[in-house]
């Protein structure tokens, strides 16, 4: 049976941490499936999903083993739909945990399947967020050495 996991987020933007924890997904499942999902907390994105959508395709282009889905529902009741038994989160610090804990308890008992999957943040990528990305990009500042892309 396939190893499928979701890697969900709002991703705005998908950043190099981001792209690292991908990496190192792939050396644990079979299938690695980006999940940009809409959050309610966030009323507006930085970044247009379809861009965002074309630029992690882009970056997979040559790897059939991800693929990038958009979706506007609970990542338990997607994750069931597309046959993933994991999550992954990625975690940077202790308060990154404290909320991914929470999310993760939560989904699991919505859909008792699925197991969540933290991996530490590789340490060039502890302070990067995607928060502070759309805050520098905003006022002109250069983010290219956080983005595995061109913007």
């Amino acid at each position: 049976m396939k190893k499928i996991a979701i890697f969900p987020g709002s991703f705005d933007p998908f950043t190099k941490g981001h792209h690292d924890i991908v990496q190192r997904s792939l050396n644990i499942f079979d299938e690695v499936i980006i999940g940009i999902g809409y959050n309610s907390a966030k009323k507006n994105r930085y970044f247009e999903i379809e861009t965002m959508v074309g630029k992690i395709e882009e970056l997979y282009n040559d790897n059939p083993r991800v693929s990038v889905l958009v979706y506007n529902d609970l990542t338990s009741t997607v994750a069931k739909q597309y046959g993933a038994k994991f999550l992954v989160r990625g975690l940077r610090n202790t308060t990154d945990f404290e909320y991914e804990n929470t999310i993760s308890q939560m989904n699991r008992k919505l859909n008792p399947d699925l197991e969540t999957v933290f991996l530490i943040t590789s340490p060039q990528y502890a302070a990067v967020s995607s928060t502070i990305i759309r805050e520098v990009h905003r006022y002109g500042g250069d983010v290219s050495d956080y983005l595995p892309y061109e913007v």
